[in-house]
């Protein structure tokens, strides 16, 4: 017997395993081009793993990707997977600034962008990080074309790169809405666990036909492998547009999606939101962001009782806990507020500031822990604080009812402190939002001479609709106290948002 015997397989051996078996089924469909069967988008794969091996790309290499929604972000990702790179990504609606801080802290080798939408990206990149190999996807004046390069190649089985449980795949970055982002290492051990919860304990399809519009650089890409195994098929759109997204919905007869609130709140307030059958729909996974109640028992009326929430962070990614399809009952406001059921494949406690276990019914940090858990961040003093007590801190702060159901109230940098009193601004938002012409709300706490902070409320309401900032601050004070009722509401056309689709709390409070 030998340790060979026993290697355990990782997401890249089994993305290898079933790309190379997995025949000529269709899988990869886009708006426009051709279907590309599982032998295809293996052939693919190859060919580009063997382009980035001709440059030097292999294991450690650091490599990014700044593309819109195309099939070569997968082709490019799966085949740094391959060959064991460390996989840096770049969110396309992100910043220069954003960008190079990225690149830098990361050293970052090499940077492949899609070309005609990110040359001059990637040219700003190149000259502030001399040395950075440029390849392009598409003709570019800037850099090869990957794509030809890839052409020239004969597709071969693919062989992943051997690699250990503590390896680092993939070099993300948080969103930055409490501070400076941070790097969050993701290793073989938590890529693999996180696929496998994902397929355990979500509900999909019997044959999922996924429609995918959220970037594929970031989430959206972890939907393609649950449409590889269960034989299903993965439709690819290059941005998210609410008609686009209805059209192909009736067209394909797609039942299954990845959405973030927002994605959901623009397809119920369009105003041909009823021109289009949508009853294929089996099941839409939506996260990253609370989503209002109100708003979530409108989408189970309007579109039907097919939403699953799942919770997570990047340092413990996605699968935290699970929110039922079944339990999510449209005539309790409260439950829908929830964001499910823990996992029971991972640890889970409510703790109070010393670390001791709340009670039901009690606020309490949502600590967690077990082989999902990243390794650590890159700076050993973040992670002494996240994992302090021996639990990995999420920083939210949630609730939990006697059938288990958690509702986060809030993060723990996000609590306003007014005249001494500890509030939580998603009990705010989830009242006000309670207000028929309210679209989307957010709260924040401002500075104040007497109380140390005041509540103040951003408000977008919905097309056509009205409402006086008295008469949306009213029920909060009625319900919660006059210390919790926004002194000051201003009205927004959009929450601005994080590149991950959270509202980005830091902007608004710049906005004071």
């Amino acid at each position: 017997m030998t340790d060979a015997l026993h290697r355990e397989l990782y997401n890249s051996d089994v993305l290898a395993n079933a790309l190379n078996n997995g025949g000529d089924r269709p899988l990869l469909k886009r708006l426009d081009g051709p279907t590309l069967s599982v032998r295809e988008v293996r052939d693919e794969t190859s060919r580009y793993l063997q382009v980035l091996q001709g440059i030097g790309v292999g294991q450690g290499s650091r490599v990014s990707l700044i593309a819109s929604n195309i099939p070569e972000c997968l082709h490019v990702t799966h085949a740094l997977a391959m060959c064991g790179a460390i996989y840096v990504p770049l969110h396309p609606l992100s910043g220069l600034a954003d960008h190079l801080s990225i690149i830098a802290d990361a050293g970052v080798n090499v940077l492949v962008f899609e070309a005609g939408k990110f040359d001059e990206r990637a040219q700003e990149i190149a000259a502030a990080a001399p040395g950075m190999r440029l390849l392009a996807i598409g003709a570019s004046g800037a850099a090869q074309d990957i794509r030809a390069l890839a052409a020239g190649f004969a597709p071969q089985r693919l062989v992943p790169a051997p690699s250990g449980p503590h390896d680092v795949i993939r070099l993300g970055y948080s969103g930055g809405t409490t501070g400076k982002p941070k790097a969050i290492p993701s290793v073989e051990r938590v890529g693999l666990l996180t696929g496998l919860y994902m397929q355990a304990v979500w509900e999909w399809p019997q044959v999922p036909n996924i429609l995918s519009c959220a970037p594929l650089t970031h989430a959206g890409g972890a939907m393609f492998m649950p449409a590889l195994l269960r034989g299903g098929t993965f439709l690819i759109l290059p941005k998210f547009d609410p008609v686009q997204v209805m059209e192909k919905i009736e067209a394909e007869r797609i039942n299954c999606m990845m959405l973030v609130p927002t994605m959901i709140y623009a397809l119920l307030d369009h105003p041909r939101f009823g021109e289009f059958d949508l009853s294929s729909l089996e099941t839409v996974f939506y996260g990253a962001s609370a989503m209002n109640p109100v708003r979530l028992q409108e989408a189970i009326r309007r579109i039907g009782p097919v939403f699953a929430q799942f919770y997570g962070q990047a340092e413990a990614p996605m699968v935290l806990t699970y929110f039922r399809k079944a339990d999510h009952d449209p005539d309790d406001l409260r439950r829908l507020a929830s964001c499910g059921q823990p996992n029971p494949f991972i640890r889970l406690e409510l703790m109070d500031a010393d670390m001791n276990p709340v009670p039901d019914g009690e606020p309490g940090e949502i600590c967690v822990g077990g082989p999902l858990v990243m390794d650590g961040y890159r700076d050993a003093e973040l992670t002494a604080e996240a994992f302090k007590g021996g639990w990995l801190h999420t920083g939210d702060v949630a609730v939990r009812d006697p059938d288990g159901f958690l509702r986060i109230v809030d993060r723990t940098k996000d609590m306003i402190i007014s005249g001494g009193f500890n509030i939580y601004p998603r009990d705010i938002e989830d009242l006000m939002a309670e207000h028929p012409a309210v679209a989307q709300v957010a709260v924040i706490g401002v500075p104040h001479d007497k109380w140390g902070e005041a509540v103040k409320a951003f408000v977008v309401l919905k097309p056509g609709m009205s409402a006086s900032a008295q008469e949306l601050a009213a029920p909060v004070a009625e319900r919660k106290g006059s210390f919790q009722a926004p002194k000051s509401v201003e009205f927004l056309e959009a929450i601005p948002q994080t590149p991950v689709g959270k509202p980005d709390k830091k902007a608004l409070r710049a906005r004071g």
